[in-house]
């Protein structure tokens, strides 16, 4: 035991991630809510109403009611002290996510019961089994029309691969959803829609309850009964330490806009979650409750304050006890520093923080020292943790500034945008950032970068897309000045200095491989 298990024990930080609109927001602000973090939960839809999410706090957001950036949202709750990571469903954002599943220790996998696993939903849960990451699913919008809750589980289990175990079984759906049948503590649990507030009616029923016949509808109890018994004859049985390993999944039903089964749901959360996870560093396995303080940066966000133009470098925090006034080591740049103004953070409204402990996310200032990847340690410590992968854009555009007055701000704001990590940017060997080459995940971030050009650097650009599909990083001594390639293949730097070819097509990368036997290529750089 480390000196600072007690508090570390009490830590939870998970990710939630799901399709858009599957209700991701919603739930996360129910969530608050039992944590007293807010008082009454608000739309999400921001097209309709002033109130918006808690976690939304980017203008272009309001406007659009979708979440492009991770939001880090911390409450306390039974004792425990929670973190977690909101981040953005749409398929065009889903780099933000990669990173912040770094951060995580566990994935809730929200699931819009009408709809079922849904493509986005995949590829993000691909990245939940490459880290083995537990993942906690939760069925939402019962309140609807829905599917059969046994198509919901074969669809998860046919195309996510992971086995799943229901914790809790709905009875009916729409209007005629009563309530969810806990099968760990063998009652039904009726409810009674509330408009959102924290305390929602309910009542507990035996299956053997003589009264439970006027609280159903017709049928609905033979049903249940039919469905509990083919549940235990042949469904998964509960194994936490498959559930720990990420291949099993334990499944709740319920609907986060009505607050049904949300607080069964954070209380059964907290008894199949661990406290913070070991990390990597190289060969080392560096564990949280170690005597020294150690954490990396996994998100940058510049102008989260428009009034301050200030930068947020959030940090995960792998091991000890963070302090504010400490003296930490940063291993990327060499050099001791004081990590300034420490906050936690709720969308924009902060709070300094005077200590934390592994598991808790930290924003702290940051002048432009910091990268995606960083790695800061008490000073004497000299490991790297495991580097976050850069992917590969998909989309390219050249873009230049239309007043070229304003150069000196337009490449501030291309610079400080890159390094959050949403756009990549590159530029032709030799010369300076006159234009520049953007590449971007999903082609909404450039809508994005516009927005964010124009509103917080005072710059309109000109925005020209481009044909090319695939950026590979050149992994050899191969210089390019000598390379053989297709008219149709460009070459650029990134603002690290690295050489990358531009390919419109398949053939063109073939093409340089077969005409350069010594070339070696990469799709995605490591960030180590």
């Amino acid at each position: 035991m480390g000196i600072y298990s007690e508090e570390i024990n009490k830590r939870r930080t998970f990710a939630i991630i799901s399709h858009p609109d599957a209700g991701k927001t919603t739930l996360t602000e129910k969530l608050l809510l039992y944590g007293g973090a807010i008082n009454l939960a608000g739309s999400v839809k921001g097209k309709k109403t002033s109130k918006h999410a808690v976690s939304d706090w980017m203008e272009i957001e309001k406007q659009r009611g979708i979440s492009v950036t991770s939001s880090v949202l911390q409450f306390k709750y039974n004792g425990y002290c929670i973190n977690i990571l909101d981040t953005p469903g749409h398929q065009d954002f889903s780099e933000d996510t990669y990173r912040t599943l770094m951060a995580a220790d566990a994935a809730v996998m929200v699931i819009d019961g009408s709809k079922g696993v849904e493509n986005q939903t995949i590829k993000l849960f691909k990245v939940c089994v490459m880290r083995h990451i537990p993942i906690i699913t939760f069925i939402n919008k019962m309140d609807r029309d829905s599917k059969n809750p046994f198509d919901l589980l074969e669809d998860i289990e046919n195309v996510l691969g992971i086995n799943t175990c229901p914790m809790n079984w709905p009875i009916g759906s729409g209007k005629e959803f009563m309530g969810v049948y806990d099968r760990k503590e063998e009652k039904i649990v009726c409810f009674t829609a509330n408009n959102g507030q924290k305390e929602v009616e309910k009542e507990e029923l035996l299956l053997t309850d003589p009264d439970l016949d006027s609280k159903l509808m017709y049928g609905q109890r033979d049903r249940l009964l039919e469905d509990i018994e083919l549940l235990d004859g042949a469904g998964n049985e509960f194994d936490l330490d498959l559930v720990r390993k990420g291949e099993l999944t334990p499944v709740f039903f319920g609907s986060a806009l009505t607050n049904f089964g949300v607080e069964i749901f954070l209380k059964e959360f907290l008894n199949l979650t661990s406290k913070p996870l070991a990390r990597e560093a190289g060969d080392t396995i560096i564990e949280p409750d170690s005597d020294f303080f150690s954490a990396f940066v996994f998100k940058i966000q510049a102008n989260m304050n428009k009034a301050h133009r200030d930068r947020v470098a959030f940090m995960r925090i792998c091991s000890g006890k963070f302090d504010k006034n400490m003296e930490v080591y940063h291993v990327q740049a060499d050099r001791k520093m004081k990590l300034s103004q420490p906050q936690q953070i709720m969308a924009q409204e902060r709070e300094i923080v005077d200590e934390a402990y592994a598991g808790d996310i930290i924003g702290v200032f940051d002048p432009g020292i910091f990268s995606i990847g960083d790695t800061i340690v008490t000073p004497g410590q000299k490991f790297k943790f495991k580097g976050i992968p850069t992917f590969a854009p998909e989309h390219f555009a050249l873009i230049r500034q239309k007043d070229t007055m304003k150069r000196k701000q337009f490449i501030k704001g291309m610079n400080e945008i890159a390094q959050e990590g949403a756009i990549q940017i590159f530029h032709e060997p030799e010369s300076g950032m006159e234009e520049v080459y953007v590449g971007v995940v999903g082609v909404l971030q450039f809508d994005v970068l516009k927005y964010r050009l124009e509103n917080e650097y005072n710059v309109e650009i000109i925005m020209n897309t481009l044909p090319y599909q695939y950026v590979r990083w050149i992994d050899s001594d191969s210089d390019y000045k000598t390379l053989d390639l297709a008219s149709d293949t460009k070459v650029v730097q990134d603002f690290k200095g690295n050489n990358l070819l531009l390919f419109r097509s398949d053939w063109s990368i073939n093409w340089a491989l077969e005409h350069n036997k010594e070339l070696r290529l990469r799709e995605f750089d490591e960030n180590l």
